[in-house]
């Protein structure tokens, strides 16, 4: 009965592509926080903003 247990691998790769998901969630947030944090995020609003409007953006 426990080898039958671990040789079956159904929702094995529901698992895997939970544990994708959640590594790409970590790095996104990790990543993104300083922008959020340190009024960068407002920073780069207001760069896309102008670039919008027409200002020169390089």
């Amino acid at each position: 009965m426990f080898k039958s247990f671990l040789a079956d691998e159904s929702g094995a790769q529901m698992v895997e592509y939970a544990l994708v998901i959640a590594v790409i969630s970590i790095l996104l947030i990790t990543s993104l926080r300083p922008l959020v944090t340190d009024a960068g995020l407002a920073d780069l609003v207001d760069v896309v903003r102008a670039c919008l409007g027409g200002v020169d953006c390089g």
